[in-house]
């Protein structure tokens, strides 16, 4: 029905669409149905069907032109590419069509067609307790121990309004215990939101250090908890701009771990007692103009974050950390596009609590070819780049299988992948036992395939070499940047 309603509007008033998906908007001329276009155009009226469940004002926030305002036609018809990328990043939508449709020599209605996703979806949880598969396989070598299983309950859209709600009930390898709430827009510009979390977490088996640049876990003979972890945290956002966001985070931590975890690790926090207790504030802005937020192919990604770890009582935890994230998309043609990231990272003190230990191997910075290794210090500085090939780019129909629209189509996307990545990281206490991997330049590179499918799922299948000289098959969940 929704289909037909855009086919007669398009034919009534001679108007032209706008492709589905933005990934598909390179593939698609822009020109109208007629001959001619005008050189100016005026927005009439803004119309908008499909969004069941959605309130109009929250797509309408994503729209970069206004009504009875003049506009001049290639300009317009950028924008609305724009704005559909905007719309479909969302999240809140499998399909977003605009289509102008001409009524006058200068004036035009926008039809705006979506269709939902389904909002509400319960999933249980059965994965890999340790960093990414490579290092469950071989390091921990298949141990099905190491396995969280659980149920996980995530709502993208209460009320319409593209509040997310999310609980989260996990048990075995580590019990944990998470709800999130966040709500986008609390006023009536649609400039100011908040988000709410709190979290508790416990384990009985925990990384205590590091040896030879591979993590060393730890179970007391008793196999008891050996951590607890309680957070909770007020996070404010500021959209001024489409594409650039200000948040400003307030929140507390309190970690206990057993005496034994002290035994085998004296430093594992920096203070005498059993409690690691802080607040912390960050702040961070980000500029996001990807044209798919889960697998981009153009645009740009920069993301800077302090925060400050101890307010006002510092006697258990005084620390500043600074990162960068900086990812650029650019189309080659039709089929390749490049991609590169950078992400780096400092630590002001030269000793961190175990709990706060960064380094290449800790999502999101690794260097493909070392997910085997973690390489800790208190800066680091990875950049990656990848060139991919797209030679798969189909949608299943499953209508006849599933009478349920937000699942009637599958897309399924393949692209080959070049892969180079280079980084370093300082370690000011040059621990002698990770000296081969510390304070050095290092490196990997490889191909692989990606896999984009159902609701922007990413699973990817590489091999890597890193120059080490060792080489492994590897396979992740997420795209790289």
């Amino acid at each position: 029905m929704r289909a037909l309603l855009i086919y007669i509007f398009c034919i009534l008033f001679l108007g032209v669409s706008l492709p589905t998906h933005p990934s598909q908007a390179q593939d698609t001329s822009y020109a109208p149905a007629e001959s001619s276009t005008p050189e100016r155009i005026k927005v009439n009226n803004i119309f908008i069907i499909g969004n069941q469940k959605t309130q109009k004002n929250i797509i309408l926030r994503e729209l970069d032109f206004t009504t009875d305002y003049y506009y001049d036609w290639e300009t317009f018809m950028g924008i609305l590419k724009a704005d559909q990328q905007k719309i479909y990043n969302l999240r809140l939508f499998t399909e977003v069509e605009i289509t102008p449709l001409i009524t006058g020599p200068e004036e035009v209605e926008v039809l705006i067609s979506v269709k939902e996703r389904w909002y509400i979806l319960p999933s249980v949880i059965f994965q890999l307790a340790d960093r990414n598969f490579a290092e469950w396989w071989t390091n921990q070598g298949r141990d099905f121990s190491r396995v969280n299983y659980g149920v996980r309950v995530t709502h993208s859209n209460v009320g319409g309004r593209n509040e997310k709600l999310r609980f989260l009930a996990q048990f075995g390898f580590t019990k944990a215990f998470d709800i999130l709430y966040s709500k986008p827009y609390i006023d009536k510009n649609q400039k100011h939101g908040l988000a709410f979390q709190l979290s508790y977490a416990d384990q009985k088996t925990i990384p205590i250090e590091s040896e030879f640049n591979k993590q060393v876990f730890f179970t007391n003979e008793t196999e008891s908890i050996l951590r607890r972890t309680f957070s909770t945290a007020l996070r404010y956002t500021y959209r001024r701009t489409f594409y650039n966001f200000h948040f400003v985070t307030l929140g507390y931590n309190r970690t206990w771990v057993s005496d034994d975890v002290f035994q085998e690790n004296p430093i594992y926090f920096q203070h005498d007692g059993n409690y690691l207790r802080y607040l912390y504030l960050q702040y961070s802005f980000r500029h996001d103009r990807r044209d798919n937020v889960a697998y981009a192919t153009d645009g740009e990604l920069l993301q800077l974050t302090g925060t400050k770890y101890g307010l006002f009582f510092t006697d258990e935890l005084d620390e500043v950390e600074i990162n960068i994230v900086a990812n650029k998309y650019i189309p080659i043609s039709d089929k390749f596009h490049y991609a590169g990231g950078l992400t780096a990272a400092w630590f002001l003190s030269d000793l961190q609590p175990y709990t706060l230990v960064r380094g290449i191997g800790y999502n999101p910075n690794f260097i493909r070819g070392y997910e085997l290794n973690v390489i800790e210090g208190q800066q680091l500085y990875v950049q990656k780049n990848s060139l991919r090939f797209k030679f798969l780019d189909v949608a299943f129909d499953l209508s006849s299988y599933l009478p349920v629209e937000q699942f009637s189509t599958l897309p399924f996307k393949m692209y080959l992948s070049a892969n180079f990545d280079h980084g370093f990281v300082t370690d000011r206490n040059n621990i002698p036992e990770n000296a081969r991997l510390t304070n050095k330049y290092l490196f990997g590179y490889g191909a692989g395939i990606d896999i984009v499918g159902f609701y922007d799922a990413v699973l990817r299948f590489e091999y890597s070499l890193n120059n080490q000289g060792e080489g492994n098959i590897f396979f992740n969940f997420k795209a790289p940047f």
